[in-house]
């Protein structure tokens, strides 16, 4: 078990509670054939304590990551408590989101051709599905609309 358990971080970024399920699953699939039962618990923490498994840092990951494809706050919380990270752990990459959460709008824009970077302004209909679009992606409603709205080439200001 251990060395799939090696096999496992080596290859994937993970979590605690991810490589406890990876584990779960392959006993499942493969049987346990030792007389006493696995303690996969043990093994997490121990390779937690080894530095393989670090929630708080695969939180901080995630968080870039979102900034970098334009996603907002509430799917970054909702990734976050997906992967089964604390609320401690993921503490810092929740601050990195709020400071960036107008950098993240304006890459989904960017991606998107939204607002400031379309190259002609949509229409209301399309304005509204461009505006869901955002709200999906986890931004705030404020932020959204200012970047819809936003006539091509205009700057969005940053409040």
């Amino acid at each position: 078990m251990r060395n799939l358990a090696l096999h496992y971080v080596g290859k994937y970024a993970t979590t605690r509670v991810k490589l406890a399920t990876y584990l779960n699953r392959k006993i499942r699939e493969r049987g346990w054939s030792n007389d006493r039962p696995a303690d996969i618990d043990a093994l997490v923490s121990q390779f937690a304590d080894l530095g393989y498994v670090n929630d708080a840092q695969f939180a901080e990951s995630r968080s870039r990551s979102f900034v970098a494809r334009g996603y907002g706050k509430r799917r970054l919380d909702e990734d976050l408590r997906a992967s089964g990270i604390s609320e401690g752990d993921a503490a810092d990459a929740t601050e990195h989101m709020s400071e960036s959460s107008f950098a993240a709008a304006q890459n989904y824009a960017r991606r998107k051709r939204i607002g400031p970077y379309a190259a002609e302004t949509a229409p209301p209909e399309k304005q509204q599905k461009q505006l869901q679009g955002f709200l999906r992606a986890g931004h705030n409603f404020e932020i959204a609309k200012r970047f819809v709205r936003a006539e091509p080439g205009a700057a969005v200001e940053q409040e």
